[in-house]
């Protein structure tokens, strides 16, 4: 047993996390490990020391009683700590063990996360809904309660990894740690399995389930349904459901994250003479004054007429742009009835039409430059 500071020997400070431990030790043994020093019993000596310090301050509880006693605290628990007996693959098997996959004991894995696409109106969108929907999954096995195993037998611990689920392979001075491929990484052998589910542990199952959509949702939001995925290996928990939302097209509205959209047509003698039009809202009707001489394209916006985000904030505006449609079908009264108007408004096209007017000034100018 060494006498020297655990700390002094590893490098690290007392207050060192677990990792900065396991990573000094990592360096030191690469350093100093007999397998790469073979002649050097310097080496040897500073590697069992690095190996007594490691195993006692990776240790909670061992450590614990190092930092408050010393190493009298120690004495029993160091004293095979140091021993020359472990291999290089059998040290870093343990120390490099959680980043190939290794470990000692069986594996057991959370059950895969589910996906699920809803489709809503806007309506329901905007104002939230409660849907049912049914969903394919797997789910434990009732027969064998996810043991895989016929009931009355049980699983026996494969004797390829030993129940580890995992097998090393030696790579020059590094043991890698794989899946074992006798169990598959459960570390278990079936040798009678359940008829119900073949030996999966899990079978199919068609689930009815009750989805509360929160009011504001929009397409490309989702839910998720902690718990409600498919069901673990080996008595695992279950992953979760994500219920992915798309909101589908609707006939007169658009949506951009809080605004709504519509396009209105008005009649040439309503953008002309201006009126009152009803125009709808998901809340119902409202009036939208049309003022004389409107343009068409014009956008008029109703504030509070849209939708408030599932995010929170303000509730958004409802902004409308009027089409000024073109009568057709005219007979030919109608027809003559126009080219009277017509023939007043020539008199003065730049006061009655001024972007017309401008527009035939601009196409004047411009063969007139073509000329010179």
């Amino acid at each position: 047993m060494s006498q020297r500071d655990y700390y002094e020997i590893l490098g690290v400070s007392r207050d060192a996390s677990d990792p900065e431990i396991k990573k000094s030790f990592k360096r030191m043994a690469m350093k100093f490990h007999p397998d790469r020093n073979p002649d050097d019993h310097t080496a040897e000596e500073k590697f069992k020391e690095a190996k007594e310090a490691y195993d006692i301050l990776s240790d909670s509880q061992k450590r614990a009683a190092y930092n408050q006693f010393g190493h009298a605290g120690v004495q029993g628990a160091a004293a095979g700590a140091g021993a020359g007996g472990s291999s290089f693959s059998d040290i870093f098997g343990d120390v490099f063990g959680d980043i190939f996959g290794g470990g000692h004991g069986q594996q057991t894995r959370r059950g895969a996360d589910l996906r699920y696409n809803l489709e809503l109106t806007l309506e329901d969108a905007v104002r939230g809904t409660t849907v049912k929907i049914r969903v394919p999954t797997a789910v434990v096995c009732t027969e064998c309660k996810g043991s895989g195993a016929k009931k009355g037998t049980s699983p026996s611990t494969c004797g390829t990894c030993n129940g580890v689920g995992q097998v090393r392979m030696q790579q020059g001075f590094f043991s890698l740690q794989q899946t074992c491929p006798k169990c598959r990484g459960t570390g278990q052998i079936i040798a009678n399995p359940c008829r119900t589910c073949s030996g999966h542990g899990r079978i199919q199952e068609e689930k009815t389930l009750s989805v509360k959509v929160p009011a504001g949702v929009d397409t490309g939001d989702r839910i998720r349904l902690s718990g409600e995925g498919e069901g673990g290996d080996n008595g695992a928990p279950p992953g979760d459901l994500y219920v992915q939302i798309g909101v589908k097209d609707h006939p007169i509205f658009t949506r951009e994250e809080s605004d709504l959209f519509c396009e209105v047509p008005i009649g040439f003698v309503t953008a002309t003479l201006g009126g009152d039009l009803d125009v709808p809202t998901l809340g119902g009707r409202v009036k939208l004054k049309i003022p004389t001489e409107t343009q068409s394209g014009k956008l008029f916006r109703l504030r509070g007429k849209g939708v408030k985000s599932v995010r929170g904030g303000v509730v958004g505006d409802l902004l409308c742009r009027v089409n000024v449609e073109t009568p057709i079908n005219l007979n030919e009264r109608q027809r003559t009835l126009l080219r009277e108007f017509e023939t007043t408004l020539a008199t003065n096209t730049k006061k009655h039409r001024p972007k017309e007017a401008s527009w035939l000034n601009g196409v004047k100018s411009f063969f007139e430059d073509l000329k010179h």
